[in-house]
């Protein structure tokens, strides 16, 4: 039986959700942007007032200013835009229980089984539509194809409120005039190479010889080949299904520059405490620690290390991190921000060769984070802190815990 899999994109999300909020903002250019006091201050989304202005997602505010002048900036809200996504995946929940997400915004469905139930897949796209607009008060563009890469493709092939069938037989139609960027796993480093070969298409793309894109871009090459001409096999993830950790980690762009280790040192210690949280609730532990850091130019540097002893407490992280920056960075240039990231993941209670001395000094100091960890789930993130953290409030004063967000499952699990 041919697979009918859609994929569900809302348009411009975040200040959809700011204009269901405060409906008086319909008529008006809006973006949703980041604290410029924090230096967080860019474009994260825009309705299509302010597209049509040319305010692009990632352009600074000034620019966005300089392009729309009275263009209307709001702070985000993201546990509302994670109750909104709720929402709509409970619409979804009344068509399958196969339902994979790709962000807060889009998620694939696989309706093959649903069909003889609700119509065909331009039906139940349909119907879906229909209800999280008038129930919830969003837009949306849905591709329906027989695979995940063409139901993707089908859902930025016309917005917003677009549907989009791409089929056996229309899919070259469709699909091949369309850039090769926008086939799903090419970047632009990626665009670059293909068209340095001369491939300007994802129909160009699907007519190039095998060999050669492998011969150029490794496996990757066989894979977009493999896309472009609808090969793609995999499959809808389950709702229940939950992805193995392959990482933790949490960064930040600093209120002020970073001119030396000590500056680094205090956002470092959030950092820690955060990601050893994460990974103690995963009952996980980090073989591999990568620090990046990125300076006030904008040029970034990345060091990993693996250690002998896997790391479970906020000291031991920090000895790592610490060691990595000091020998990676010598602070000619100020730097902007940090980025720390725990790799290799174990369970805590997997077979290790410690000394004496780690054993002893990891319990103690694994006793002290759990002490810390419970103080502040009862009484509030700020309730404790070490006293350090106190030097400097403007680079200490935020809680990556609860703030930092899920990205997307890689699609190559």
């Amino acid at each position: 039986m041919e697979r009918t899999i859609l994929h569900c994109d809302l348009n411009n999300f975040y200040a959809s959700v700011e204009i269901g909020k405060d409906p008086s903002l319909r008529a008006l250019p809006l973006a949703v942007a980041g604290n410029q006091e924090l230096r967080h201050g860019i474009i994260l989304a825009k309705n299509q007032l302010a597209k049509q202005a040319g305010v692009k997602t990632g352009q600074t505010l000034w620019e966005a200013k300089q392009l729309c002048a009275d263009l209307v900036l709001v702070p985000p809200d993201f546990k509302e835009y994670q109750r909104y996504s709720r929402m709509v995946k409970e619409i979804f929940s009344d068509y399958s229980d196969q339902i994979e997400d790709f962000g807060i915004d889009e998620s694939w469905l696989d309706v093959s089984g649903s069909c003889s139930l609700f119509g065909d897949g331009m039906r139940i796209a349909q119907t879906i539509q229909t209800r999280i607009y008038r129930e919830i008060g969003l837009t949306s563009s849905i591709g329906i194809s027989f695979n995940k890469i063409f139901a993707k493709l089908g859902s930025d092939y016309r917005k917003p409120m677009g549907l989009t069938w791409i089929t056996h037989d229309n899919y070259r139609d469709i699909v091949w005039p369309l850039p090769v960027e926008d086939l799903l796993y090419v970047g632009r480093s990626t665009a670059h190479k293909l068209k340095l070969m001369g491939i300007e298409t994802i129909g160009d793309l699907a007519q190039t010889e095998y060999g050669r894109l492998v011969k150029s871009l490794g496996k990757w090459g066989g894979y977009l080949w493999q896309f472009a001409n609808g090969e793609d096999h995999s499959e809808v993830a389950k709702q229940t299904y939950i992805a193995p950790i392959q990482s933790i980690g949490n960064g930040i762009t600093a209120p002020r520059d970073l001119y030396d280790l000590e500056d680094v040192r205090l956002i470092a210690y959030v950092l820690c405490e955060s990601i050893v949280h994460r990974l103690r609730e995963a009952n996980l532990a980090a073989r591999c620690i990568s620090v990046q850091l990125r300076n006030i130019k904008l040029v970034s540097i990345q060091r990993q290390i693996t250690v002998p002893v896997a790391i479970t407490t906020v000291s031991h992280m920090m000895r790592v991190v610490m060691d990595l920056c000091a020998r990676s960075y010598d602070f000619k240039t100020a730097l902007r921000s940090i980025t720390i990231q725990a790799t290799q993941l174990i369970s805590r209670h997997a077979a290790q060769q410690l000394s004496l001395f780690d054993a002893q000094e990891d319990e103690s100091e694994e006793a002290l984070d759990v002490v810390m960890e419970q103080i502040r789930r009862r009484f509030g993130t700020f309730s404790i802190r070490r006293c350090s953290m106190k030097q400097d409030l403007a680079l200490t004063d935020f809680d990556p815990y609860s703030d930092h967000t899920i990205h997307p499952v890689n699609f190559f699990r």
